[in-house]
């Protein structure tokens, strides 16, 4: 075996991108980038009934916009092609007739009625469930009996008896199985469609796939390649499984679990950051030394160190993602931030599609007025509410401040100095203020927290100037009118 790098990610074109396949890319992108290596991402795509349409381009667009590129692929053909499963099926019958030649494989004739009772027949005795093996040893006579009767066979792997299987696993050390454990499996289907286990053990060899790195959901078909792996003859793949993805309740992350986003498409959706997601997956399961949680693509590249893959489950974090997508956040650019932005006003009714020609730079300035504060793009819908209503909804804590006895005398200041300005600039209406605190001796929250209170019904909120000023002078002079009575 070359001494190369050369790991893969080999999605199935059933779905979206899941949270938990992007993570295995991810881990195998950094191995392979920071070893000088190769990344190959191959299309396992053998089980037609469940790939759905687009699936391909929708698990490589989103690998791209995560940040991820690969050096052989469907889209980027090396000398170890064809890439797609399916497109394989020529160099797979090579492989399972020499299995079959050597004695390692042999056909099966039991239907699936058959194999279901036996299935029964062992639980009910309690024991587990594992093929019998009885044709196992059919002869030729036997065979040709049983074509005859139109059945056609499927083909099962010899799994050798008394054998201790045994890996050095990169995340959890030594693992064994026993080879007692595991009836002889199916490696090519009755249709002629190679199985997993004998698909990807020949891929991988014929690949030149040095690591195998994949989630610990895998872990039991590592033996069964194994065994594949050592029929015909061939050196086995360093392997690593990774832990599993928990959520906040610890227990495994299922698709059908609502409470967690988790297919990557939607975080694009909602206005995350690739680079922050990129960020927080490379984080699940992997920790690099020191306290430090941001990173850039290429630092993560440059420290990525397998050792350093954890032997507990990855904690899916919500608070820390949006945490860690608020960091990036708050040092994006104006143009970017407003692209991220700008659609979740147009989608939720707040400004129209042609804002750009009609309001731009007061669509601008808002969201950059709630550029600290947003997590992902599609808050700013939310945050900005109160620059959307004629109607003034004034929260319990405004109410209590408007109650002070210093208000009308504060307000009315306030209106007298709004009411004289020529141009309704934040700083205009900072000196505003400061001109009110002049006037009538009140300062500090006393000044503030009215005027706050009184124009956008908050105790809390962004830059109060520039809140003010996009609020409009008409808008803020009828608010406090209708305070001050």
């Amino acid at each position: 075996m070359s001494n190369e790098i050369r790991v893969r990610y080999a999605p199935s074109p059933t779905g979206h991108l899941h949270i938990g396949n992007a993570r295995t890319a991810l881990f195998n992108y950094l191995f392979a980038r920071s070893k000088g290596g190769k990344f190959i991402i191959r299309i396992e795509d053998t089980d037609k009934k469940r790939n759905i349409e687009g699936g391909e381009e929708s698990q490589l667009h989103y690998l791209k916009w995560l940040g991820m590129d690969w050096d052989e692929s469907i889209d980027h053909e090396g000398e170890f092609g064809p890439y797609r499963q399916s497109e394989r099926n020529h160099i797979y019958e090579t492989y399972y007739k020499e299995l079959l030649d050597k004695g390692h494989a042999y056909k099966c004739y039991c239907t699936e009625e058959e194999l279901e009772a036996e299935r029964e027949a062992q639980s009910a005795k309690g024991d587990t469930p594992a093929y019998s093996g009885k044709c196992r040893h059919l002869t030729e006579d036997e065979k040709a009996a049983l074509e005859a009767e139109g059945r056609k066979p499927s083909i099962r792997f010899l799994v050798p008896k008394g054998r201790e299987l045994t890996f050095n696993d990169m995340v959890k050390g030594e693992v064994s199985f026993e080879s007692e454990g595991f009836g002889d499996f199916v490696i090519v289907k009755k249709d002629g469609t190679p199985t997993y286990n004998f698909a990807v053990a020949v891929d991988d060899h014929l690949m030149k796939i040095s690591h195998v790195l994949r989630g610990d959901d895998h872990i039991s078909n590592t033996p069964k390649q194994q065994m594949i792996y050592e029929a015909l003859g061939w050196d086995i793949p360093t392997f690593g499984h990774m832990t599993l993805i928990v959520n906040e309740s610890r227990k495994k992350l299922s698709k059908r679990d609502e409470t967690i986003i988790q297919f990557i498409e939607q975080y694009e959706e909602l206005g995350y950051l690739p680079e922050a997601l990129f960020n927080f997956i490379a984080l699940l399961g992997w920790s690099p030394a020191g306290e430090e949680e941001i990173f850039s693509k290429e630092e993560f590249i440059d420290i990525f160190d397998e050792s350093r893959l954890s032997k507990s489950p990855a904690l899916f974090d919500k608070q820390k993602l949006e945490w860690m997508n608020n960091q990036y956040m708050k040092k994006l650019d104006q143009d970017r931030l407003v692209a991220i932005s700008a659609p979740h006003l147009v989608k939720a009714g707040k400004i129209s599609e042609n804002w750009q020609q009609e309001n731009e730079d007061w669509v601008r300035s808002l969201i950059t007025l709630y550029q600290e504060k947003m997590s992902f793009g599609a808050q700013i819908a939310e945050l900005s509410e109160l620059f959307f209503t004629e109607e003034m909804t004034i929260d319990e804590e405004a109410k209590e401040v408007l109650a002070e006895e210093q208000v009308p005398e504060v307000l009315s200041a306030f209106l007298q100095e709004i009411d004289n300005m020529a141009e309704f600039k934040a700083d205009e209406i900072k000196a505003a203020m400061k001109a009110v605190q002049k006037s009538t001796g009140h300062k500090g929250k006393k000044l503030f927290m009215p005027i706050r209170s009184a124009t956008t019904g908050q105790t809390h909120g962004p830059d109060l100037p520039q809140a003010i000023e996009l609020l409009g002078k008409e808008k803020v002079k009828t608010r406090l009118m209708s305070i001050i009575g």
